[in-house]
C-alpha cells in the first residue's frame, strides 16, 4: 500500500464525469476509486489530491500505476500540476521457508512470540529490526507486513530462517 501526495485539490465530480471507470459515491465514501487491469491496482483518489494505492505486487509497480493514473487525469482534461509524491506505507508479502515449524516450541522459544491455536492457527512474531510482523504456520509458510521496503521483508525472512533453525524448531 502506498500513499501519493499530488499537492492540488482535485474536483472529484469531474474526474467521475470524464473518467471511464472511475466509482464515486461520495454519499457512501469520500474518495473516488480507479481501478488499473495493468498493473492489477486499485486507488483511492480523495479531493485533497491525496491517493491511496493498493494491490501493486513491486514498489515499481506501485510508480506504474501511478504514472498510468497521471496520465489518464490529463488525458481527460485534469490538470495534474506537479510530480506526484509517492510513499510506500506498508507492503504484505509472503514467503516459504520450505520447511515446517514446530509452533509450540517455537512460542516457547520466540521471546515476544504469540501462540493461540484456538484463536489462530499461526504464531505471530513482532521483530523490532526491521520493524515487521511475521506470521508463521507450521508448514513453514510466512505472511510479513509493516515492511516499507522490500529489502526489509527479505531481511526478516531470512533473519526469523536462521533464528528458527538456531532454536531447533524447523523439521523436512
Amino acid at each position: 500500500m502506498a500513499s501519493v501526495t499530488l499537492d492540488q485539490e482535485l474536483n472529484l465530480e469531474k474526474i467521475a464525469e470524464r473518467v471511464p471507470n472511475a466509482e464515486y459515491s461520495p454519499e457512501q465514501f469520500p474518495g473516488l476509486v480507479l481501478r488499473l487491469k495493468k498493473p492489477k491496482t486499485a486507488t483511492l483518489i480523495f479531493s485533497s489530491g491525496k491517493m491511496v494505492c493498493t494491490g501493486a505486487k513491486s514498489e515499481s509497480e506501485v510508480n506504474k500505476a501511478v504514472n498510468t493514473i497521471v496520465k489518464v487525469l490529463k488525458k481527460h482534461g485534469i490538470e495534474i500540476r506537479s510530480k506526484p509524491k509517492v510513499e510506500i506505507q506498508n507492503i504484505v508479502a509472503s514467503a516459504n521457508l520450505k520447511a515446517g515449524v514446530d509452533l509450540e516450541r517455537a512460542a516457547r522459544l520466540l521471546e515476544g512470540a504469540m501462540y493461540e491455536p484456538e484463536q489462530f492457527p499461526g504464531l505471530i512474531y513482532r521483530m523490532s529490526d526491521p520493524r515487521v510482523v511475521l506470521l508463521i504456520f507450521s508448514s513453514g509458510k510466512i505472511v510479513c507486513t509493516g515492511a516499507r521496503r522490500e529489502e526489509e521483508v527479505e531481511r526478516a525472512v531470512n533473519k526469523i530462517y536462521e533464528l528458527l533453525r538456531e532454536l531447533n524448531v524447523l523439521y523436512l
